[in-house]
């Protein structure tokens, strides 16, 4: 298993920044691919970015191509997720999530993810 936690979310002007960090641990043998996902009142989790094990592969759902990059430092124990441009609309409570993968550069489904952290508030005021 694999414990996660994020950091970073606040209160943010429209067209401002945010970075969201997740830290994981996991035991050294295993591998995972990483993701992020946001909720926001009254609507079902969405899918946001995803990112492969070795961080060769990302996938991003289509309204924040272009505004957000997903990345992992290099001893893959953290995750990021830089948000620039943000819009109201972007404002949720975003949660970090992790999938076992047996091959480096393979980015789950948004569905196969399986292990979540408790989220970090998003606020993005007009």
């Amino acid at each position: 298993q694999v414990q996660l936690g994020e950091s970073g979310g606040g209160l943010v002007q429209a067209g401002g920044s945010l970075r969201l960090s997740c830290a994981g641990s996991r035991r050294p043998s295993s591998r995972y691919a990483m993701g992020w996902f946001r909720q926001a009142p009254g609507k079902e989790r969405e899918f946001v970015a995803a990112i492969s094990w070795s961080g060769k592969n990302t996938h991003y759902e289509d309204s924040v191509k272009g505004r957000f990059t997903i990345s992992r430092d290099t001893a893959k124990t953290t995750v990021y997720l830089q948000m620039n441009s943000l819009k109201p609309e972007d404002t949720a409570v975003y949660y970090c999530a992790a999938r076992l993968v047996y091959d480096n550069d393979y980015v789950p489904a948004p569905s196969d993810f399986a292990s979540w952290g408790q989220g970090t508030q998003v606020t993005v005021s007009s």
